[in-house]
């Protein structure tokens, strides 16, 4: 009979075979049976000594064929204990640990693309503290930032530390050892420096954001990130109840797995938050709500305030005519019928026409897709076309196309991007970088720097930013009304004057919620 254990409280589903002896030892091993009739008679009476010798005998011998069968046991396990590698610790972080699936999600990734191709099939008592530097230094002259290969290691450290706790190693060989090799000092862990814009490169990235796009929705996220500070997932996450007069309610999340799933969880850390919105803010958002009228979401049941953009992904394609088709039949060029779709404006009435036609004819739906929008941005997509070409003028790379200025149509300023076949040649100019190196969570950045510049108190910021200060300052420092009006008043004097900074350029835009701000910013100053 066989029985399965575990080799370690966290090794997951690896199990070993072990013979019978640790559950119930066959008594029939040990020969401890009742002498028969024959071999009692052959006791002499009285020979009461030989009688003991012969069961000290049995009882001897049964003993050490006991000892001999557990230090079998113990050699088979010991056996397989050192032939544990690191793949076959690869379930600790999920089944052992009580991690969101987002952490559970970079835990994998850590071992699968980084730790088991190294590792993987070497047992863990043999590898050795140079093994892992030397891994170490590979990862590094791959061209992977520091920061990353300190957190993979980091995972690798997790894992033998468990084997450790097991038994199954003597000491860790991943853990870090002070005072060797080269000393390098805080060199070794410079990171560059976190690229920040100010309120005025905040309202121009957006009405990049919103050309790009052709709506108003990135415009209006790219100032909620800059002047909230929210992070990326709790703007996607945004639900319609929590946006309130002159206030919003972080209570909820949606982390973008690599799956493609979203996960509704709560902020990071657990970092709940009531945030102060500036007047004009508030309204913005509201309108929003107003205008797009959010239907709730089909993989989480709620409202939430934008809306992907784009079809979403596994969309059913229809059947039915292509814009080859309509343009065909209208006597225009694809050209032609893409300006028409996009921008009506440029093209002459009677083309308009013509083209309209066609296309209640065939019956051609933009796209050829089911028209509906995508329930949330991708993180990616966000960033690699919107937001980078915004921030620094340039589309990024994606085979088998190098990475490109953004093609533009110099007027109205400052440029409508170019769109179709040949939109190179087309174009007139292409945008100068605004913030270099910037990323949607450097807004988060931004707005501390510009609270900083305001001179709002540590306290505050930190609420703001959904972080906790254990100091003993923080501890006997507290927010008050005062302190909130005043940071109101400072975000609103750097939206107007950002809106007068862009005014002056051109009273103007082709972005409609930004052409109807710089209007009415305008009137009051006629007036006077």
């Amino acid at each position: 009979m066989e029985i399965q254990i575990l080799a370690g409280r966290r090794s997951g589903a690896q199990h070993h075979p072990l013979p019978s002896a640790l559950l119930v030892y066959p008594l029939e091993r040990l020969n401890l049976r009742r002498r028969s009739a024959k071999e009692r008679s052959a006791v002499h009476v009285g020979s009461a000594g030989q009688d003991f010798y012969w069961r000290l005998m049995v009882v001897v011998n049964a003993v050490l064929v006991l000892v001999s069968d557990l230090l079998e046991v113990v050699a088979h396990l010991s056996e397989k204990r050192l032939e544990i590698r690191v793949q076959d610790s690869g379930a600790v972080v999920e089944a052992a640990q009580d991690l969101a699936p987002s952490t559970l999600q970079n835990y994998r990734r850590h071992i699968e693309e980084h730790l088991l191709p190294t590792f993987g099939d070497v047992p863990m008592a043999s590898i050795m503290s140079v093994d892992v530097d030397a891994w170490e230094r590979g990862e590094r002259e791959a061209g992977y930032a520091a920061s990353s290969v300190k957190t993979w290691r980091g995972t690798l450290h997790l894992i033998l530390a468990d084997a450790v706790d097991e038994g199954v190693l003597a000491s860790n060989p991943a853990t870090r050892r002070r005072g060797r090799g080269k000393r390098a000092g805080r060199s070794r862990n410079r990171r560059p420096e976190k690229a920040v814009t100010t309120a005025v490169g905040i309202l121009q990235i957006a009405e990049r954001c919103a050309l790009l796009s052709a709506r108003d929705d990135e415009f209006l996220a790219v100032v909620a990130l800059g002047y909230t500070g929210l992070r990326w997932a709790e703007l996607v996450g945004l639900e319609t109840r929590y946006v309130r007069e002159q206030t919003l309610r972080v209570e909820w999340q949606l982390y973008e797995l690599d799956s493609g799933q979203f996960h509704r969880c709560p902020p990071k850390e657990d970092s709940h938050r009531t945030l102060d919105l500036p007047s004009w803010l508030s309204g913005m958002l509201s309108e929003q709500i107003l205008r797009r009228s959010p239907r709730i979401c089909g993989c989480h049941g709620h409202r939430y305030v934008f809306q992907g953009r784009g079809a979403p992904n596994g969309a059913v394609r229809q059947m039915g005519a292509r814009l080859v088709d309509v343009a065909r039949r209208a006597g225009v060029s694809t050209g032609t019928l893409s300006n028409v779709l996009n921008r009506p404006a440029t093209v002459p009435k009677g083309t308009r026409e013509q083209v309209q036609a066609a296309v209640a004819e065939l019956g051609y739906v933009r796209t050829g897709a089911t028209g509906e929008l995508a329930a949330h941005w991708r993180r990616t997509g966000f960033a690699a076309w919107l937001f980078q070409p915004a921030a620094t003028g340039w589309y990024p790379r994606r085979a088998p196309n190098q990475a490109h200025p953004v093609p533009v149509m110099a007027d109205p300023w400052p440029g409508v991007p170019a769109r179709g076949r040949n939109a190179s040649y087309r174009a007139e100019a292409c945008w100068l970088p605004i913030a270099p190196g910037l990323t949607p969570h450097g807004l988060r950045h931004t707005h501390k720097t510009l609270m900083e510049e305001l001179g709002t108190p540590p306290k505050l910021m930190d609420e703001r930013l959904g972080h906790e200060d254990g100091s003993v300052q923080a501890r006997y420092s507290h927010v008050t009304p005062t302190m909130r009006g005043q940071l109101m008043e400072g975000l609103t004097r750097l939206w107007e004057a950002s809106l007068d900074a862009r005014a002056a350029i051109t009273p103007h835009s082709p972005v409609s919620i930004l052409d109807q701000l710089l209007t009415a910013r305008a009137k009051p100053c006629e007036t006077a």
